[in-house]
């Protein structure tokens, strides 16, 4: 059975590559295990510098969280344990060192906040972006809302979620959620560029700018009440009417409960 996630440490430069491309390197419960332990296991390793992310193939980086795996209907609740989507990318983004996300393809539904959870992005020319929750009555959780109006802007926080819409790769360059795109030709000389050049900075300024700047960019919103609205769409009828229709490949009947 192939491994979903694999770990190379070659020097000062870790690699974490999502490795299911005939799935386009989804991550459902195990999968994200998978990626937290790489990610804990670069962050321990103290010769570690930088750690880029990328995905297997050429055609998408991750398609995001396998949707069969989200709890839908009454008492459903969102999982809140080690690995969940949301404390997995919470650990990706405290990683002491500069992570570089190489987005060798198109990046959809969660994966779109695992890429804001690294501190840089860089693309190839022709992928593509979708966020869907509210394609199928999804509340995203509260640390990617964070991630996607403070790294990027409230506006394009509001076309990716509320909009639903899809952006192409100059898109995604101009409005700033790319650092770099490049064509396919230059990605992985790009990619060892860009690494090799954090690698050779000072560690211990590095991480500690890197976690200062965070703090200064947090912001303190009512988690609480946010988590309300979770729950209330995580136990909705709308919830499991777009996720059924989905699977049948229909325009989901919305109802608004």
């Amino acid at each position: 059975m192939t491994d979903p996630v694999l770990l190379t440490i070659d020097g000062q430069r870790a690699t974490i590559t999502l490795n299911d491309p005939a799935k386009h390197n989804r991550l459902d419960t195990a999968g994200l295990g998978r990626l937290r332990e790489a990610i804990e296991a670069a962050d321990a390793d103290p010769d570690v510098r930088v750690t880029v992310l990328t995905g297997a193939g050429e055609k998408t980086f991750c398609s995001g969280y396998d949707l069969g795996s989200i709890p839908s209907g009454k008492g459903a609740r969102p999982s809140d344990g080690r690995d969940s989507f949301e404390t997995v990318m919470d650990r990706l983004e405290a990683m002491r060192m500069p992570t570089l996300c190489a987005l060798n393809g198109g990046v959809y539904g969660g994966a779109t906040d695992m890429a804001l959870a690294c501190d840089f992005r860089l693309g190839v020319k022709g992928m593509r972006f979708f966020m869907p929750a509210a394609r199928f009555g999804l509340h995203y959780y509260p640390s990617g809302l964070r991630r996607y109006t403070q790294k990027v802007s409230p506006s394009f926080a509001k076309r990716a979620f509320l909009l639903s819409e899809d952006f192409t790769d100059e898109d995604l360059l101009r409005v700033g959620y790319l650092d770099w795109l490049v064509e396919r030709a230059e990605f992985r000389s790009r990619v060892d560029e860009i690494a090799g050049r954090l690698a050779g900075l000072a560690p211990l300024s590095m991480s500690n700018m890197k976690r200062a700047i965070e703090q200064f960019a947090q912001a303190e919103p009512d988690i609480g009440r946010i988590r309300e609205g979770i729950h209330e769409c995580q136990t909705s009828e709308d919830l499991r009417e777009g996720l059924t229709a989905l699977r049948e490949r229909r325009a989901p009947a919305f109802k608004g409960r």
